[in-house]
Formats: structure tokens, sequence, C-alpha cells
């Protein structure tokens, strides 16, 4: 398995050029709870690729990845957790208690997780957790000994896997293919490269107070965490470096933008 980390996260490195900041705080032995934002479909690839380079790490991911037979066994493979993915309209009344429980089981036994607190990607260019439920309830029983890792990626908003230009989710595997496309296109060693900033910070103190307060005021300090430096600009990167750059306009209406859904 993490052969197949390495040849993954080889392939990524030939899109984005990652910057990792605070790696450090992964090394400890405590068992970790990282709670990133969630810019693009991509982030949670390039997050557990990279993550995966200082310790084990295990993702909760929506059950609709696991129906794919190929990610099926790479899924069970790092022991990824699956919930239901109410945005895709399944209305699993249990969701929040199978995440609790799941997440918690495994920070008890010493193992990392990973786990997006908006629940979808951002539908602006900064982060938005709103009324979510899961980060905040696992923070408040976190149990001894654990770490909670806050996690702020920049540089996707605008990127091919956000909301930026079609407005609405883009579809995982037709743009999958299309990101492989664009690689050997771009003879492999010739592909714009889209920069990626990917700081890792210890939030336990602060994140245990604010979730004793309310959910509200925990999710307002990841909020804040997350967008410390302001609304971030769609960047558009050519997809072929033979052509010349283009500039986009953002769509009217962009899905999940300044509301709850």
């Amino acid at each position: 398995m993490k052969l197949i980390i390495i040849i993954f996260r080889f392939f990524l490195s030939r899109r984005y050029k990652v910057e990792i900041k605070g790696s450090e705080i992964l090394k400890s032995k405590s068992a970790k709870f990282i709670l990133p934002n969630h810019q693009a479909v991509v982030d949670p690839q390039l997050v557990f690729a990279y993550v995966s380079k200082f310790c084990t790490v295990v993702p909760v991911i929506t059950e609709g990845y696991f129906k794919n037979p190929l990610l099926r066994i790479i899924l069970k493979t790092i022991k990824a957790v699956p919930v239901s993915d109410l945005a895709a309209g399944n209305r699993d009344i249990n969701v929040l208690n199978t995440i609790f429980t799941n997440v918690t089981n495994a920070l008890k036994n010493g193992r990392n997780v990973l786990l997006y607190p908006s629940g979808q990607i951002a539908g602006q260019g900064y982060e938005k957790i709103f009324n979510k439920q899961s980060a905040w309830a696992i923070v408040f029983n976190l149990h001894d000994n654990t770490q909670v890792i806050g996690v702020r990626i920049s540089g996707l908003w605008g990127s091919i896997w956000s909301k930026a230009w079609m407005g609405k989710s883009p579809d995982f595997f037709k743009t999958f293919l299309k990101s492989v496309f664009y690689i050997f296109a771009n003879l492999l060693f010739f592909v714009p490269k889209r920069k990626v900033v990917i700081e890792f910070f210890d939030i336990t103190a602060e994140a245990k107070i604010k979730s004793e307060e309310s959910r509200s005021a925990f999710n307002l300090f990841l909020e804040k965490f997350y967008n410390i430096n302001g609304v971030e600009e769609a960047k558009y990167l050519k997809h072929f470096f033979y052509v010349p750059s283009l500039k986009r306009n953002l769509p009217d209406i962009i899905d999940g933008a300044h509301k709850g859904e």
C-alpha cells in the first residue's frame, strides 16, 4: 500500500506544487483528529497522500465512493470509514451516530482520523461549516491524549475539482480521467502546476474550549481558523503548457454558496 501511495503522490506532484507547513505536528505519538477545510474534491487526495508521509491516517469518506469496485478495494485497504452522503439524497438519520461511534473508537485505539467538518466542498473562496455537528460532537467528547489538528488548505479554489467554474461539484470519475489525460498530454513533466499550501496546526486547547461553549461557537472558531487569510480569489490554470493562458468568469450561481444544504 505504501508503494501505491508513493506512486499516487508522484502523479499528484505533476499537477500540484505542494508546500507543507507544520508537518512536525504529525510526528507526535498521540492520536490525531485531523480537520481540514474543503476547497475541492481533490484536496482529500492531496491531504491523505501527503499526511501519509508522516503518519498513517483513516479517512472518513462518503459511501458513494465505495460503490466503485476498484476504489472499494483501496478504501477498505486503508480502513476508510464509510458514511451516508446526505447531499446525494440519502437521509440516513443515523449518519451522525455512525460517524461519532466509528471515529471515537478509532481515536481511542490510537488511530489518526481525517474528517472534513463542512461535509461538502466550498461554494465560494472561503470555508463555511454552517450547522454541521460531526466534528463538534467528537471534539466535545474527545478522549484524553488526542490532538485536534487543524489543516488550512489554499490554492485549490478555481481548480477543475472545485465548484468555481461549473457552479456545482464536479463528477469525481470524469474529472479524474480528465486529469490523467492532461498529465500525459503534457508529456508528464511539462504539466502547468498549481501552487497548493497545506498547513498543520495543533488547535486542541481552543477547540476543546469552544466545543464546550456550543456547537455554533465551535463551528465559528473553525471558520475563523480556515479563513484567517480572507477570501481566496479563484485561479484558473491552463491545462496544456503549449496554449496561451485564458481568463474565466465565475458563474452567476454556485451550488452550496452562502447556504447550509
